[in-house]
């Protein structure tokens, strides 16, 4: 422990207030998402962006500067390295808000909070020309942002790559390029393969709305979910919020002729909430310290696909969970466990990101990480926009959807400005696959654990060896740091060829 009045627990405590003042904001988006009236929607973007100011002011004072370099002068050779990086990091986020004018940050705030308003009432209406201006004003807004960060940047980055940083450290459009390629190339191919295969569709079960509940509440108490910490409520978009070091927030929906959309989005949220509550906060190192917060964007989605992709959908799985479907149901709608297993991969190209399979899934990213960059820095106008997308949609998913909320207002993070975060789900899904590898190749089949119910020595292996690294590692340093070898496409691409010729062809 620090010397009572050193400058390192000062600045452990000035920390301590501003992540009191995060979690405020994180506590209003939450309930702004699940229960807040759309009437308040104006009043919440005052209220965000005040909070927005008072975070920005304590990262960005020169009262703070001075609190870290006289944190970092108390530093001798033998202190923890933990400290070291503590530092370091503080100082680049440091740099970072200092370079950013306090009216852009609230403008961002309110913007922000018009845009999930505007955007949820646009999708509704299948309305984009409503959308098109809140969408034009953030797209300014975070151009903006980018010309201010760029003076803090280390190295040369475009705008987007300045954008993309907070969710993805060290990212570069050169190095996604790399790795999205071979998706472009094999993931068509593949989905060329299943749609030239005669397998029976399906056929499609009726769940009532309080039975997907259930089921989800069942879900939850199997992995773990405990009430005293954790909170799941529905949402216009399922969502995975960490109000407090001991206040986890999920939330999910039931989606009108998806009946297994719900169960499968509880598994993806809790994914992430497992990660969130496993990251290191138990000592002086780690909370409210950078060294306790999420790796990545990358990781944390490596994690809620590794629940929802290679536990839920799997075959074990859904051997020992079809019976309780059936039994829950009264009937068995799927006519058994390997056509209840193929319901849970439908493996034929969607419309909708988060209800698209394992193989198109990739795609929806490559499309939308492309027009990102359209719109950011190419100068593509807003209003070509439902045009490129449904242009693009065809070109690699062969299908093109008959209404703008099918297509380009379908996911929130646009109308929250979130631009650069789309890319990290789908290095969710490579980084989940060389993880899964990584595990086997130690420990056996993970098909094996899942089929005698004991998911909780998966979740005590990433406890062990992915959790705790938190902000000492970038996502792709974690990969080398748990797998050995540097992140591929070709891990993710082997599990999809694998999982393929299973379902079609198996009984």
């Amino acid at each position: 422990m620090p010397a009572a009045g050193s400058a390192f627990d000062q600045l452990h405590q000035h920390l301590h207030q501003t992540r009191l003042l995060g979690s405020i904001s994180s506590a209003l988006y939450y309930d702004q998402n699940t229960v807040m009236p759309a009437a308040g929607a104006s009043w919440r973007g005052e209220q965000l962006a005040l909070l927005a100011r008072q975070v920005h002011e304590r990262q960005s004072s020169e009262a703070y500067a001075e609190l870290v370099a006289a944190a970092s002068a108390e530093l001798i050779p033998d202190s923890p390295p933990e400290r070291r990086r503590n530092l370091q990091l503080l100082q680049l986020e440091l740099e970072r808000q200092r370079c950013l004018d306090p009216d852009l940050v609230a403008a961002l705030a309110q913007a922000q909070t018009r845009g999930n308003a505007v955007w949820q009432d646009a999708r509704a209406r299948n309305d984009f020309r409503a959308f098109a201006p809140v969408l034009q004003e953030l797209l300014h807004l975070r151009r903006q942002q980018a010309k201010q960060l760029a003076a803090a940047e280390t190295v040369a980055r475009s705008p987007w790559e300045i954008l993309a940083q907070p969710f993805e450290p060290d990212v570069s459009k050169a190095r996604l390029e790399e790795l999205f390629a071979p998706l472009k190339t094999e993931l068509p191919a593949l989905l060329e393969q299943v749609a030239a295969t005669d397998t029976p569709r399906t056929a499609a079960a009726d769940l009532p709305e309080a039975l997907q509940e259930q089921l989800c509440v069942d879900l939850l108490d199997s992995w773990g979910y405990d009430s005293e910490r954790c909170q799941r409520s529905q949402s216009a978009h399922p969502f995975s919020c960490t109000v407090g070091p001991q206040d986890f927030r999920i939330t999910t929906r039931v989606v009108p002729g998806q009946p297994l959309s719900a169960f499968l989005a509880t598994a993806h949220e809790w994914g992430h909430s497992l990660y969130e509550q496993g990251l290191p906060r138990t000592d002086d190192h780690f909370f409210p310290w950078p060294l306790g917060e999420a790796t990545s964007m990358g990781v944390h989605e490596s994690q809620s696909l590794f629940w929802e992709c290679r536990v839920a959908r799997s075959r074990a799985f859904a051997e020992r969970w079809h019976p309780r479907f059936c039994a829950s149901l009264g009937s068995d709608p799927w006519g058994g466990s390997h056509s209840f297993w193929r319901a849970l991969n439908p493996l034929r190209p969607g419309l909708i990101r988060v209800e698209a399979d394992e193989l198109s899934y990739c795609l929806h990213i490559v499309l939308r990480f492309e027009l990102e960059l359209a719109l950011l820095e190419q100068e593509m106008p807003v209003e070509e926009l439902p045009g490129q997308w449904n242009q693009q949609m065809q070109d690699l998913l062969g299908i093109v959807p008959a209404t703008d909320s099918e297509g380009c207002l379908q996911d929130i993070h646009w109308a929250e400005g979130l631009f650069g975060y789309f890319p990290s789900y789908a290095l969710g899904h490579l980084m989940s696959a060389q993880i899964s590898a990584t595990f086997e190749q130690t420990h056996g089949s993970i098909a094996n654990l899942i089929a005698s119910g004991e998911e909780e020595k998966l979740q005590a292996w990433l406890d062990s060896y992915v959790w705790p690294l938190g902000r000492s590692v970038n996502g792709e340093e974690l990969v080398e740091r748990v797998c050995g070898q540097p992140l591929s496409a070709q891990p993710f691409l082997t599990y999809l060829e694998t999982k393929v010729e299973q379902l079609l062809t198996s009984t």
